[in-house]
């Protein structure tokens, strides 16, 4: 028998301030592998079949829109007192029903590594139970400050009970069953209980988890669906938990891409980013971090104690050590460092040489060009085949505007050469070391401003 259709929707709980970070910073903005921790919140919810996603803020709030801009103003939902995770569903009550859901999937926004295989099997259980609310266990040897599920002696779910207000005496000892914060509620049936939450207990806030009280005395179909002790889907409150987190995604991520053939040597000092790339044969040696977009191609190889954001490594191309990468692109059989930084708009094309010392930053060094050592290279582009010798300076700033350096094909630029933008460096030109260029130089010419050499006596 197929399993009956559910217009279902999602929220999810972001509003809270997280004082045990110790940090001005929304809690869910706190970043794992360069990610803000609610990335990965939405990031699995997007895997689902939903017909909306909603985001509750209130501390913080306007920094969350900012860094989720994209998902546009209806997204979010402002709760200007944070007075619980029940009244945080209360507040967005009326976003729900008025999209005409069936059901709603609440999580919280703290629960980075939350697997979408866990949401799904919730999801999937509760149509099929029927459910009117049901929720993620864990079970811990360590409850710690997690909400306890207390269960009746046929293992029907009785209540959640808040760590604050729970007292193993009053329940035959300590529960090891705690709450992992992740719900289904059924919106016709669990909607009227909503006006029932009282704060009448020891935070004096209007808990989410009572709605499982209430609906059992109800009558209603609860469901507590127990997903081991899965570390993936605790939550993060404290600077240590969010380490520990990271540490486990970080591992998974380098884990899961050994297993695809990626050599990864020193697995245990690279870092790799969710968004990033790296493809069977490439070569990544820690310590190391890819972070943002990058993408690694195979053959390429990324030495120890490279950093790289929003960045592309080519076929067959090579990064020595201590090179920093930024929304830079390197195309293929290109040598890179070591000690290079390539800066936003930094474009090697095919065959290209980048050496130690050399910065490029939104400059195209064409094919086969090299830049070998000490150099800046800003707001220029190289044709193919040039040389640019150690020393050489694109002096693209005149202290208001940024202007262009060209260097067309097969040019020579010597040692210790500053070339003072505007300024265009003619297709197999040279230009003499020690050289200051302020006007373009035509082709196959060469071009030297230098002093005539003196010999004066030496004063003794």
């Amino acid at each position: 028998m197929s399993q009956r259709t559910v217009n279902a929707g999602a929220l999810v709980l972001a509003a809270g301030k997280g004082t045990r970070m110790r940090s001005n910073t929304p809690k869910v903005l706190h970043t794992i592998l360069g990610e803000p921790m609610l990335w990965y919140v939405h990031s699995a919810l997007s895997t689902l079949p939903l017909s909306g996603l909603w985001t509750v803020i209130g501390h913080g709030a306007d920094d969350v829109r900012a860094a989720f801009s994209h998902l546009g103003q209806d997204a979010f939902i402002v709760q200007e007192q944070q007075l619980g995770t029940g009244h945080a569903v209360q507040q967005a009550w009326d976003a729900i029903t008025d999209a005409g859901l069936d059901a709603v999937l609440v999580a919280n926004g703290d629960t980075p590594l939350l697997p979408a295989a866990s949401l799904r099997a919730l999801m999937d259980e509760s149509i099929a139970q029927n459910a009117d609310i049901a929720f993620l266990t864990l079970t811990l040897d360590d409850p710690g400050a997690y909400g306890r599920v207390t269960r009746g002696a046929d293992g029907t779910v009785a209540a959640i009970i808040e760590a604050k207000d729970f007292r193993p005496e009053d329940h035959g000892g300590e529960v090891h069953e705690i709450n992992a914060g992740i719900y289904w509620l059924n919106t016709a049936t669990i909607g009227p209980l909503l006006s029932r939450l009282t704060n009448n207990n020891a935070s004096g806030e209007f808990y989410i988890t009572d709605l499982v009280a209430l609906a059992v005395a109800e009558g209603l179909t609860v469901q507590g669906i127990n997903g081991g002790s899965d570390p993936h889907l605790l939550g993060v409150n404290s600077p240590a938990e969010l380490v520990r987190s990271e540490e486990l995604l970080r591992k998974r991520i380098v884990d899961g891409l050994l297993d695809e053939g990626v050599l990864i040597r020193r697995p245990d000092a690279v870092t790799i980013g969710p968004r990033a790339s790296v493809a069977p044969g490439s070569e990544v040696c820690g310590p190391c971090e890819i972070l943002g977009e990058s993408t690694i191609a195979a053959g390429a190889s990324v030495a120890s104690n490279v950093w790289m954001h929003d960045s592309h490594i080519g076929e067959d191309s090579t990064v020595l050590p201590f090179s920093h990468l930024e929304q830079a692109t390197v195309q293929a059989r290109c040598h890179i460092g070591p000690y290079a930084r390539l800066r936003p708009g930094a474009l090697v094309c095919d065959e290209a040489k980048v050496g130690n010392f050399v910065e490029m930053k939104k400059a195209t060094l064409g094919p086969g060009s090299k830049a070998s050592h000490l150099t800046y290279l800003g707001d220029t582009e190289v044709g193919t085949g040039a040389n640019i010798g150690a020393g050489t300076i694109t002096c693209n700033y005149d202290g208001v505007n940024k202007f262009k350096t060209v260097i067309e094909d097969d040019a020579f630029i010597g040692s210790n050469t500053a070339l003072v933008a505007p300024v265009t460096i003619g297709k197999g030109a040279l230009v003499g070391a020690g050289s200051v260029i302020t006007r373009n130089v035509k082709e196959n010419t060469i071009g030297i401003t230098r002093a005539k050499q003196r010999e004066l006596p030496r004063r003794k």
